[in-house]
C-alpha cells in the first residue's frame, strides 16, 4: 500500500488525483467487465434453454416406448376392496367373493406377577426356534428383550388388576405361515389362542364348475389379473367386480404433459427473444433485443421444435388430434378434441402421439445433446469467451496496480522536488536578506 503524499508540498489533493487518472486508465477493463457479464448472462440463458430441452427430450423419448400410452385403470365394484394397475395390464374383469381376511396370530398368557422363566423360546412360521433372555424376569424386561429379538412376534404387557399382568403376544406378520409357539415347559404361562394366523381367501366362479379358492398370506392379491392387484378388507359373500380398462384420462394427460414441456421450451425462446420499444431521458424511442434477439441457433433450435409438433402425421394435421399451432407460433392442446379422436379411433391417435414425440425427441436431443447438440456447443463457445474476458481482466488488474504505483511515485517525487526547491528559495531569500542589511550598514 502507497503511502499518503496529499499535498506534502505542493497543497495538491494528489489521492483524488490519482483516482481520477485510475478511472480514466481503467475505462478499457470496465468495458471487458461489461462484455464479460453480458457472456455470463448468456451462458445463464443457454444452460436454462438446454435444460429445458434436455427434459423434453426425455419426456418425449418415454412415449416413444412401446406401450407408453398403453395406459390403463382398475375398478371395483365395492368399497371394500381397492384395486392399483400396474405394467402388463389389459382389458378384463374379474368377479368373486372374499371368504376370508388375513390375520395374524394373537395369543395371551395366563395371570402373573413376573415371568416364571429365565428365558423366552418363540418358535414362528415353522422355523427355527428363538430363545431370548431378559435381564431380569419381570414382565417390563421379557418385553423388551423380545421386542428386539426379531423372532416374529411381538409382545405387550396388559394389567388386569391386583398387581397382576397377562403378556399378549401377536405375529408380527399376518397369514397362515406366520403362526407361532411360546414354550412352556411347566404349563405355568398357558398361552391360550385368541386369534389363528390366517391367510386371506376369495372365491372365484363361485357356485360354478370351475369354482376356485385362492389365498394370499396378506389382504392382497396379486397377478390374478396380470398387471392388477387389489386389496380387501371385509369378508362378504356377495360378489365383487374388478375391471380394468384403458385410461384415457391418463393417455390425455400424457399427451397434454408432451405438448404443454414444448409450449414451455416455446415460450423461453420467445420471452427472451422479445424487443422491447421505451424511451430515453431525452423521450427519443429506443428498442432493447431479449438475450436470444438475433440469436440464428436458437431461431432454428425454435423452428425444428415447432415443426416436430406440427408436421402433419400420414396425411393428417395435428390439429385433427386437438394439437394446434397458433398463429402466434405456440401450441395449443384440446383435450376435448383430443378425446373426440380417442375415442373414434384409438390406434391411429395413440400412433399419431407416439410420432409426434418421437420428432420431438429427435428435435430436442439435435439441440441438448451434450457433446454435438447446437445449444450445447453454443454454451461451450460462450464459455471458452467467458474464460477468455476472465484472463483479460486478471491481465488489466496487473497492469492496474502497476500503473498505480508508477503515479504514486511520480507524485510523490513532484512533492520531494517541490519541497527542494522551496527549501532552496527559502535560502536565497534569507541570503539576499542578508546582503540588503550588509548594504544599509
Amino acid at each position: 500500500m502507497g503511502l499518503s503524499i496529499d499535498g506534502l508540498s505542493s497543497g495538491l489533493d494528489t489521492t483524488s488525483l490519482i483516482n481520477s487518472l485510475m478511472t480514466i486508465e481503467a475505462a478499457p477493463q470496465n468495458l471487458l467487465k461489461s462484455r464479460a457479464a453480458a457472456v455470463q448472462t448468456r451462458i445463464s440463458a443457454l444452460q436454462g434453454l438446454n435444460s429445458a430441452l434436455a427434459d423434453l427430450a426425455s419426456k418425449a423419448t418415454k412415449l416413444t416406448q412401446p406401450k407408453a400410452l398403453d395406459l390403463y385403470s382398475a375398478t371395483s365394484s365395492s368399497a371394500k376392496v381397492s384395486t392399483s394397475v400396474g405394467t402388463g395390464a389389459s382389458a378384463g374383469s374379474l368377479d368373486f367373493t372374499v371368504s376370508k381376511l388375513a390375520t395374524p396370530q394373537v395369543s395371551v398368557t395366563q395371570k402373573m406377577l413376573t415371568w416364571p422363566y429365565t428365558t423366552v423360546t418363540v418358535t414362528s412360521g415353522g422355523g427355527q426356534p428363538v430363545t431370548v433372555t431378559p435381564v431380569t424376569n419381570s414382565m417390563d424386561d421379557v418385553v423388551t428383550a423380545l421386542n428386539s429379538a426379531g423372532a416374529g412376534v411381538t409382545a405387550s404387557k396388559v394389567a388386569v388388576g391386583g398387581g397382576e399382568f397377562r403378556l399378549q403376544f401377536t405375529s408380527t406378520a399376518t397369514g397362515a405361515a406366520a403362526a407361532f409357539t411360546i414354550d412352556d415347559p411347566s404349563g405355568t404361562v398357558a398361552p391360550a389362542q385368541i386369534t389363528a394366523a390366517q391367510d386371506a381367501e376369495v372365491q372365484l366362479w363361485a357356485g360354478t364348475a370351475a369354482e376356485q379358492n385362492i389365498t394370499s398370506s396378506t389382504n392382497k392379491f396379486e397377478g390374478l389379473l396380470t398387471g392388477v392387484s387389489f386389496t380387501v378388507s371385509e369378508v362378504s359373500a356377495t360378489p365383487v367386480r374388478v375391471g380394468v380398462a384403458k385410461d384415457n384420462a391418463q393417455i390425455t394427460k400424457a399427451a397434454s404433459d408432451l405438448i404443454s414441456s414444448v409450449s414451455g421450451v416455446l415460450a423461453q425462446i420467445s420471452i427472451k427473444s422479445t424487443v422491447v420499444a421505451s424511451t430515453d431521458s431525452s423521450g427519443a424511442a429506443i428498442a432493447s433485443g431479449g438475450i436470444f434477439t438475433g440469436d440464428s441457433t436458437v431461431r432454428a433450435v425454435n423452428t425444428n421444435v415447432i415443426s416436430a409438433a406440427s408436421q402433419p402425421i400420414d396425411g393428417k394435421s395435428p390439429a385433427e388430434y386437438g394439437i394446434k399451432l397458433t398463429k402466434t407460433g405456440t401450441l395449443e392442446f384440446d383435450a376435448a378434441k383430443f378425446g373426440e379422436a380417442l375415442a373414434k379411433d384409438p390406434t391411429a391417435t395413440l400412433a399419431a402421439v407416439a410420432t409426434i414425440a418421437g420428432r420431438v425427441a429427435d428435435a430436442a436431443k439435435q439441440a441438448s445433446d451434450p457433446a454435438t447438440g447446437l445449444i450445447s456447443t453454443q454454451i461451450i463457445g460462450q464459455q471458452s469467451t467467458a474464460k477468455d474476458f476472465t484472463a483479460q481482466i486478471d491481465n488489466w488488474d496487473d497492469r492496474l496496480a502497476l500503473r498505480r504505483t508508477t503515479l504514486q511515485r511520480t507524485y510523490s517525487g513532484l512533492e520531494v522536488a517541490l519541497s527542494g526547491m522551496k527549501a532552496q528559495s527559502a535560502w536565497l531569500s534569507a541570503q539576499l536578506s542578508g546582503l540588503s542589511s550588509g548594504s544599509s550598514n
